[in-house]
């Protein structure tokens, strides 16, 4: 018969053609593993406040879920006791202070007081100075043992009594201020470093008047009573006032003045960023006396514990020793010291040839060598909030330096490109164009200004090129290559958010690298005011909305006119792959998502400890990503064509 030689036919061209029958035993797409765990994506040891007293020195990690209070011994610069602060949502301190032979500490993002004592370890939550998402940013102890702490986004400067537990609001600082970055007491006055609004101010503590002292040229970051003088910290310059604000003296240094602190013979010493040098402030002039003890580093505080030396603890995790005689300088990573240190939030991450996964954490950079499954980690200058590979290179965006650097990736050799500068201290996205050869970043000011920017690099020249305010008004979020070296921007109408806004509705902007020209911009919805990131594809920018959060849309590049929208769980990151445009957002526990016509979840239970913005990094020819499941590495199946995923933070 005719019907079975035909069968015998199709079974051998099947065969020939190396396809198995449908009836074998082979395992479709959606019945692969749909998530496999790695363990910790990014570990951390670094720090936010530091206090020393008696012999001691006491720090709190950043990151961390729940915080480490460590308590070193300066005699064997080893830490002798590490103590968790409650399992509440917190992940840090930027303040602490001592107050009656115990250390008081202001937390984040829950802005709460602490208290700890060094003599038994004990830990015992104070007070709340505010609603959840807010941070206590500095702390200040009175002689009579008083505590003043500076919070955000409230900019107030909050009293509290130990001895009672009385706690009092002194009030609005300045109008529309939301950072009281630092704050110094004596037995009268509370001096506030203001970082929106730039000023220096004086409150009465028996009555709350307030008193300006002085305007600094930027944010003012760090304060220090000086006897009958104050100090503050504003970018590049010192401001050193008398408490009744005359006698106003200026000094300046290259770069931004990081930390000050006066020594009990009445020295003064500095540091500054972003190289972490250490200066002398005398007779109204900054002179550089030691060389950076941990280059181009945060310093978190400074103590002098003898006649010769100056201590110092560097925000990446590590603490100097600094002899004022000499200048030389010895550094300890408080890991190698006893440190307990942990997985913490990453910053950005970038697949390299599916040969390894680079994740940028704080300070430092971990790699996973995806064929033997080795770890290596080395320091990076700062927190790397963007990745982008060309060649044997990876460009980072750091902040808060605004510096860019490179990382070859065959010896982990780290270079810097330069700095932004133009207060653009926040650069968000990093991309490179094939078509001029040049890197293009997307940054945002802090502080009272609106305006960001479009930065140009050459990475063979290292030239800078930064157009300020390419998006007049407003900051730049994200930005998008796209063909023939055009790139396309998302705004930001908040900009640094010290200032009220001057429009309504986020800008997306075409920009010529070839001209160096704005071609058009456009507000594709009326009322929306940030931009978290876009993505050309296929004729179409896709855009998510921070504010409103989840908002997305597909905007046609030839018309103009959004073609599709609709609303996601949160703000996240956009990605192309395969001919498809993925999204990975924050809240509704951490879901990933497939945008075409409309959204389609793909997957929801990822978690939401990004510190930056979530994102997935699809191996080639395939639908795996690589991306968080809580804080862990993982692999997670996204195949359009497979039903959602809903992932356990248990899966393996």
């Amino acid at each position: 018969m005719v019907r079975p030689r035909l069968m015998a036919l199709a079974a051998l061209i099947v065969v020939l053609a190396g396809v198995r029958p449908a009836h074998a035993a082979e395992p479709q797409p959606c019945d692969t593993p749909a998530v496999q765990k790695y363990g910790e994506a990014s570990v951390t040891g670094a720090i936010v406040g530091a206090t020393v007293d008696a012999g001691h020195a006491y720090v709190v990690t950043r990151g961390l879920k729940p915080p480490v209070v460590a308590d070193i011994d300066l005699a064997t610069n080893k830490i002798v006791r590490n103590t968790r602060l409650p399992d509440d949502p917190i992940e840090g301190a930027w303040a602490t202070a001592m107050s009656g032979g115990k250390l008081y500490i202001g937390t984040y993002p829950s802005p709460d007081l602490y208290s700890y004592d060094p003599q038994t370890g004990a830990v015992e939550h104070l007070r709340s100075l505010g609603k959840y998402g807010g941070f206590v940013w500095s702390l200040a102890a009175a002689p009579d043992g008083t505590l003043y702490a500076g919070t955000y986004p409230d900019g107030r400067v909050w009293e509290y009594v130990p001895s009672t537990g009385a706690v009092r609001n002194l009030g609005v600082l300045a109008a529309g201020e939301r950072y009281v970055r630092a704050v110094a007491a004596d037995d009268t006055s509370v001096y506030a470093g203001l970082l929106d609004k730039g000023k220096l101010i004086a409150i009465d503590r028996r009555t709350g008047a307030k008193r300006e002292l002085a305007q600094g040229p930027t944010g003012i970051g760090v304060v220090q009573d000086f006897g009958d003088r104050v100090l503050a910290g504003s970018g590049d310059t010192l401001i050193d006032v008398r408490k009744d604000g005359t006698d106003g003296k200026r000094a300046t240094l290259a770069g931004s003045i990081d930390m000050l602190t006066v020594t009990p013979d009445g020295a003064v010493y500095a540091t500054s960023r972003p190289d972490g040098a250490v200066y002398r402030y005398q007779n109204g002039a900054l002179t550089k006396v030691a060389d950076p003890p941990s280059p181009e580093d945060e310093t978190r505080r400074m103590a002098q514990i003898d006649q010769n030396t100056l201590v110092g603890f560097s925000g990446s995790g590590g603490m100097w020793r600094l002899d004022l005689a000499t200048g030389r300088s010895v550094f300890t990573d408080l890991i190698e010291a006893g440190l307990q240190s942990g997985s913490e939030r990453p910053q950005s991450m970038l697949l390299v040839d599916n040969r390894a996964l680079y994740v940028g954490g704080h300070f430092a950079m971990t790699v996973r060598d995806l064929r033997t499954g080795d770890k290596r980690r080395f320091r990076v200058p700062g927190e790397p909030k963007d990745l982008v590979r060309h060649g044997h290179k990876i460009y980072a965006a750091m902040y808060p330096s605004g510096q860019i650097i490179s990382i070859d990736i065959r010896t982990d050799q780290v270079e810097s490109l330069g700095y932004l500068g133009h207060g653009q201290q926040r650069p968000w996205d990093i991309e490179y164009d094939e078509h001029t050869g040049r890197l293009v970043v997307a940054s945002a000011p802090l502080g009272a200004k609106l305006d960001g920017a479009l930065s140009v690099i050459d990475p063979r020249s290292h030239r800078i090129d930064v157009y300020e305010g390419v998006i007049p008004g407003e900051s730049l979020m994200s930005l998008s290559v796209g063909d023939g070296g055009i790139v396309y921007l998302g705004g930001d109408v908040r900009g640094g958010g010290g200032s009220p806004p001057v429009k309504t509705s986020a800008t997306v902007a075409a920009f010529d690298l070839n001209t160096r020209q704005v071609l058009w911009q456009a507000d594709p919805v009326p009322g929306y005011q940030t931009f978290q990131d876009i993505k050309v594809h296929d004729g179409l920018l896709y855009g998510v909305y921070k504010r409103n959060s989840g908002a997305w849309i597909a905007l046609d590049l030839a018309t103009r006119q959004v073609v599709h929208q609709g609303t996601l769980s949160g703000y996240g990151e956009l990605t192309v792959h395969r001919g498809h445009v993925f999204a990975q957002t924050f809240f509704g526990g951490g879901n990933a998502y497939e945008l075409g016509t409309e959204a389609k979840l793909l997957a929801t239970g990822l978690g939401d400890e990004w510190y930056t913005n979530p994102q997935l990094h699809f191996e080639p020819g395939s639908w795996r990503a690589w991306t968080l499941v809580g804080r862990d590495l993982a692999q997670v199946r996204l195949d359009p064509g497979c039903p959602p995923l809903t992932v356990t933070q248990e899966a393996s």
